[in-house]
C-alpha cells in the first residue's frame, strides 16, 4: 500500500514549510521515525520524521520549495500490519461550510503568507489586484500563479518593462546574454562584470519574508528613553565573578533586562498582546522572544513564563538558549508562543536602532549599547553609564501614550538598581 506524507505543522501558527534536504530517495527503505527531509519554517529548522516502515517511492516536494501545512511531499510504500495502520490512520477529508451565496467573506482579503508575498514580488504582481480564492477572501500560492499565466495583476513597472521588451526583442535578448554566469566559485556565481552572486538559503528566505510580511502587515510607530544604568553596571560588576563561581552561570545585562521588561508587561497586558484581526488578543502568560544571531542568520528563541523567574533563573534561560542556538540544536518547543521580543543590538556597539517587529506581537524593544556620558545632575555635570532603549510598535494595537508610559517602568526598574541591590 503507498502512503501519501503530508508536511506536519512544525510550531504554533506555522502554516508552511520549504523543503531544505531530502535525506532519503525513491527506492530508499525507511523505518518509522527516522528523519526523511529537512525542512526551514518561519520559526525554526526542523527534521520530519517517517511515520511508518517502508520504501520511497515517490518524492513529490522539490528541494527549496515552499510547501503549505497538510499537503503531500512524498509517498512511503508500506506492507502488512502497516499497511492497515497507515489505511486507518489516513484522514478522511471534512467538508468546510461555505458562506451563502449573497454573503462575501472579505475577513483574510488582506492578509499574505511568506509564500505569496515572495511569488507576487519575484513575478512583479500587485496583490491588490487579485481576487482570493482562499478562506476569508485570501489570496493562495494558487490564485498568484494563475494570475502569472494569465498575464493579469502585474505592476505598472513590471507592465512597462514587458512592453520595451516587445518592442526591442533584439535588444532584451542581448541583455539577458550579459546577466550570463560564469561557473561557480565557493561563495557564489561570478557574474561577468565580477559581480558574486549568493544563492539565498532556506533561512534568510525565511527572515526575509517573514520581515516584509511584518512590515507589510503592522503600521510600525518608533520611540526610545535614554536610561542611567550606572546603578545597574556597578552591581553587575561586584557580582558577576561570585556569580558565575556559585550559580555556574554567566551573569550579563540581559536577564536584568527581560525582568524589567516582564514586570512592566503586567502594568501594560496591552503590550503583550497579539493582532487577529477584528480583535486584540491579551496573551495571559508572558513568553519573551530573545533575538539570538548566529554567523548567517538571527533566531528568536522563547522564555516561557518568564515572569516566573528571577534573575538566576533568567540568566539559565539566556545562556542555554544562546548556546543552543550557536549549536545549531533549537526544537520547534524553544520557538513557539512568544508574546514580546526583546533585542541586545547594544551586544555589538549599536547605540540606537529601529528593529522590525516579530509578528503579530504588539512590540519589540531594542537595548542599545552602555556608554560613559557626561550628564548634569542637580545642576553639577557627571559621567554616567548611558543607554539608550528603542522601541517599535504596532499601530494598530498601541498609541503613543501607553507606549511612553510602559517604556518610563522599563526605564525606572533599570535605574533602580544599585551596588548593594538584592536579587
Amino acid at each position: 500500500m503507498v502512503t501519501d506524507i503530508l508536511m506536519p505543522q512544525l510550531g504554533e501558527s506555522v502554516t508552511e514549510g520549504t523543503i531544505s534536504t531530502w535525506l532519503k530517495k525513491p527506492g530508499d527503505p525507511v523505518t518509522k521515525y527516522e528523519p526523511i527531509c529537512e525542512v526551514t519554517t518561519d520559526k525554526v529548522n526542523a527534521e520530519v520524521p517517517s511515520t511508518f516502515d517502508g520504501t520511497i517511492t515517490e518524492l513529490i516536494a522539490k528541494e527549496g520549495e515552499t510547501v503549505e501545512v497538510g499537503q503531500l511531499i512524498c509517498r512511503i510504500e508500506v506492507s502488512g500490519e502497516e499497511a492497515e495502520e497507515a489505511k486507518a490512520e489516513t484522514p478522511v477529508p471534512s467538508e468546510v461550510p461555505k458562506p451563502a451565496a449573497n454573503e462575501k467573506d472579505d475577513s483574510q482579503k488582506n492578509r499574505y503568507s511568506p509564500a505569496v508575498l515572495r511569488l507576487a514580488q519575484e513575478n512583479d504582481i500587485d496583490l491588490t489586484q487579485l481576487t482570493g480564492s482562499g478562506k476569508g477572501g485570501r489570496i493562495t500560492r494558487k490564485d498568484v500563479l494563475r494570475a502569472i499565466e494569465e498575464g493579469v495583476g502585474q505592476s505598472k513597472a513590471a507592465q512597462v518593462t514587458s512592453a520595451v521588451i516587445q518592442e526591442k526583442p533584439a535588444e532584451a535578448e542581448k541583455d539577458v546574454k550579459k546577466e550570463a554566469v560564469k561557473p561557480a566559485t565557493d561563495s557564489g556565481n561570478v557574474l561577468e562584470n565580477g559581480d558574486i552572486e549568493i544563492p539565498v538559503s532556506g533561512v534568510r528566505r525565511m527572515i526575509a519574508n517573514r520581515m516584509v510580511e511584518s512590515k507589510h502587515e503592522a503600521p510600525h510607530a518608533w520611540t526610545m528613553m535614554e536610561v542611567d544604568v550606572t546603578g545597574l553596571v556597578e552591581l553587575r560588576h561586584r557580582m558577576k565573578k561570585d556569580f558565575q563561581e556559585r550559580e555556574g552561570v554567566k551573569l550579563t545585562f540581559m536577564p536584568f533586562f527581560i525582568k524589567a521588561v516582564v514586570d512592566s508587561l503586567k502594568e501594560f497586558p496591552y503590550l503583550n498582546s497579539v493582532w487577529a484581526d477584528d480583535k486584540i488578543i491579551l496573551k495571559k502568560r508572558i513568553n519573551i522572544s530573545m533575538a539570538a544571531a548566529t554567523d548567517d542568520a538571527l533566531y528568536v528563541p522563547v522564555i516561557h513564563d518568564a515572569d516566573e523567574k528571577n534573575i538566576l533563573g533568567l540568566a539559565k534561560s539566556v545562556q542555554n538558549l544562546a548556546e543552543k542556538t550557536r549549536a545549531g540544536k533549537l526544537e520547534v518547543s524553544d520557538m513557539e508562543g512568544g508574546t514580546f521580543t526583546v533585542n541586545n543590538t547594544g551586544s555589538f556597539g549599536s547605540i540606537q536602532s529601529q528593529p522590525i517587529i516579530n509578528s503579530p506581537q504588539a512590540a519589540i524593544l531594542s537595548f542599545e549599547s552602555i556608554v560613559k556620558r557626561p550628564v548634569v545632575i542637580n545642576d553639577m555635570i557627571a559621567v554616567r553609564d548611558m543607554m539608550n532603549i528603542c522601541m517599535s510598535l504596532d499601530h494598530r494595537i498601541l498609541d503613543g501614550l501607553m507606549a511612553g508610559k510602559f517604556l518610563k517602568r522599563v526605564k525606572e526598574r533599570l535605574e533602580s538598581y544599585g551596588p548593594d541591590t538584592k536579587f
